[in-house]
């Protein structure tokens, strides 16, 4: 069964920086992409970075782009997004996804909210 179980949320002020974790299982991760969403307050989903499972190619969502860098540690199941300069707008549900669609499998989320 798969199994995502994202951490790291919290609430920081703008320009801050936080680094969210996710450990998969239940899947081969080794061979699977991973992206990360959000979803914000009255929103829909939205992609905001992925990662290949070979050479681990990125790719961003021009909002984040520049500030987000997503990782993956293969050899511990888990994938990371490191978040900084934080704005107001990041302010979301952030949640871990098997796969490039934004409907993918996902964990329960990790809220961060970015206030001033």
């Amino acid at each position: 069964q798969v199994q995502l179980v994202e951490s790291g949320g919290g609430l920081v002020r703008p320009g801050d920086s936080l680094r969210l974790s996710c450990v998969a299982s239940g899947f081969t991760f080794f061979v699977t992409p991973m992206s990360w969403v959000r979803q914000a307050p009255g929103k829909g989903l939205e992609m905001i970075a992925s990662i290949n499972a070979g050479a681990g190619g990125t790719k961003y969502e021009d909002a984040v782009k520049g500030r987000f860098s997503i990782s993956r540690d293969k050899a511990k199941n888990m994938v990371f997004l490191e978040m900084n300069r934080l704005k107001v707008e990041d302010t979301a549900m952030y949640y871990c996804v098997r796969g490039l669609q934004t409907l993918g499998d996902r964990g329960q989320g990790t809220q961060v909210t970015v206030s001033s």
